[in-house]
């Protein structure tokens, strides 16, 4: 049982609806900045490497943000911990907007890569932080009338990112992919400044660097081996096993550094919580499902539907109306009610199904086929994304919850890596045999080299027709192959949050009582 000095510790500030909604605001507008600026790059690509050259260096242009991202996600939750909420929110937006400032002005692949570097320690403050924010101002209880929204925000710049890059592209300078969505970040800057009031942190705690130093080093090590493997080299080679070992040894090094610091960035003990532990591995494998189908489909779209990116950005609009739909009725659904569990199980359920029948889509698949599977997906991933943050952050303290938050978030990023390297590689393999399977039935002249050399979707349909039908076929089936792998994924994820104790979700009168068993644990 909680004593009252401890209910009075752990209930959050209280703020009106209205402050919450201003607040959240702000949150998003920085989320949306974030999202997009990541997003939009891949549409720009082509007129950038012809503009700055470095054919060769194309990938780490996508890959630096993305190892950056994930392995700066832990640090922001503690660091916020020591130094106050509002104050790093606001780092992680400057360090966002100079950086993405500096990626415009870039006169060559080295500056801009560097530049996406620092761009993605600032994208990983500004995918936990919200989260660790908007539980600090809003309890477990009426959180999910609020989170719903903040899912929202990774739909709609699913969709916005390759719009406004084809835009942009296609009237302005490539520069401009950068430099867009600056304004938006400035605007959050300062209504974050002028809303959220939080009390001061009166922590002298010594930041963990030992554990930020391994922590940090096995995840860039991991990263590495994720985005270059099978591109920069071989998945068999020096490089792959080598990578391979640093990173557990680092992340070993990391489990001793965190046993003995007297404030780790994640606190061991919060592996012994049930609960934390359950939607980390729920958010990995739903990282790996997400991403992994959010990356080919497009592939799709362009190859075998001959639809253009701009084209193909507007096919994933079901998706997001679907995802937003779901995330704001399930977060409503949860504040009035305080059941959750049902609803991460439901949602990876659909998502598998949403998966199952992507892979049955064929050359000749009506784009409403396409509209339907992927609502289906979307649905599936709005309502179970932020209920598991949610119910993660309800099974911790609040002096956890930071901490907790971040750690969930870099599961889910790091399950994205993995499912998009594990799904390319899927990808590749099956569409070279595929290519020389069918070429060969067909006696024409391709041959197992044909996958990596295919060129653009426009230049793949000015090939000749008997060709361009074996290639159209070879894909479809190797895309086939990526999306039944996502299936027992995605019911593992349901399996893992099948497992979650639905613990009653706190209200601003403190924690209830039949939530102290993990409570508990995690002290």
């Amino acid at each position: 049982m909680l004593t009252e000095q401890q209910v009075q510790a752990e209930a959050a500030p209280r703020f009106t609806h209205r402050q919450v909604l201003e607040i959240l605001a702000g949150l998003m507008l920085a989320m949306l900045t974030s999202m997009i600026s990541t997003s939009v790059v891949g549409t720009a690509l082509p007129t950038i490497v012809g503009t700055l050259g470095g054919q060769d260096q194309l990938a780490w242009v996508a890959s630096a943000t993305l190892l950056t991202m994930t392995a700066s996600t832990p640090l922001w939750g503690k660091l916020s911990d020591l130094y106050g909420r509002k104050f790093m929110f606001q780092a992680a937006l400057l360090v966002f907007v100079l950086s993405s400032v500096a990626a415009g002005f870039s006169q060559d692949m080295g500056q801009l890569i560097a530049a996406r570097a620092v761009q993605g320690i600032g994208a990983g403050g500004l995918a936990a932080l919200p989260q660790i924010i908007l539980g600090d101002v809003v309890e477990p209880r009426e959180r999910g009338r609020y989170s719903g929204y903040i899912g929202a925000v990774f739909g709609v710049s699913t969709v916005a990112g390759p719009l406004l890059g084809g835009f942009v592209v296609d009237n302005m300078s490539w520069r401009w992919t950068f430099w867009i969505c600056v304004p938006l970040a400035v605007v959050a800057f300062f209504v974050i400044q002028r809303v959220l009031n939080l009390p001061p942190s009166h922590r002298a705690a010594k930041v963990d660097w030992w554990g930020a130093t391994f922590i940090t080093g096995g995840t860039t090590a991991l990263m590495l081996l994720l985005s270059l493997g099978g591109k920069e080299f071989a998945w068999s080679s020096g490089w792959t096993y080598g990578l391979g070992a640093l990173s557990l040894v680092l992340f070993g090094l990391a489990v001793l550094a965190e046993r003995r610091a007297a404030d780790p960035i994640l606190p061991p003990h919060l592996f012994r919580n049930h609960t934390f532990v359950l939607t980390c591995l729920a958010s990995l494998l739903v990282g790996a499902a997400m991403f992994g189908a959010l990356m080919f489909l497009p592939q799709y779209l362009q190859i075998v539907k001959n639809m253009s990116p701009t084209a193909s950005g507007l096919m994933t609009l079901p998706m997001v109306l679907g995802l937003l739909a779901s995330s704001i009725a399930v977060g409503r659904f949860v504040t009035r009610t305080g059941r959750w569990k049902a609803f991460p199980v439901v949602g990876m359920l659909l998502v598998g199904l949403g998966l199952f029948l992507l892979s049955r889509l064929h050359v000749d698949s009506s784009l409403v086929s396409v509209g339907v599977d992927i609502t289906v997906l979307g649905v599936g991933l709005g309502a179970s994304m932020q209920i598991l943050i949610l119910a993660a952050q309800n099974a911790v303290t609040r002096a956890d919850m930071a901490s907790t938050t971040s750690g969930v978030t870099f599961f889910r990023s790091l399950g994205g890596a993995v499912g998009v390297a594990a799904f390319g590689a899927i990808l590749s393999n099956r569409l070279t045999s595929e290519l020389v399977s069918l070429a060969k039935a067909a006696h024409l002249p391709l041959t197992g080299g044909a996958a990596p050399s295919l060129g653009s979707p426009a230049a793949i349909h000015r090939l000749p027709a008997p060709v361009l039908e074996v290639i159209l076929e070879a894909f479809t089936r190797a895309i086939h192959t990526v999306f039944l792998v996502g299936v027992p994924i995605a019911v593992l994820a349901a399996l893992a949050a099948l497992m979650l104790k639905e613990l009653p979700l706190r209200s601003a009168r403190g924690a209830a009582p039949a939530a102290q068993g993990d409570l508990a644990d995690a002290s």
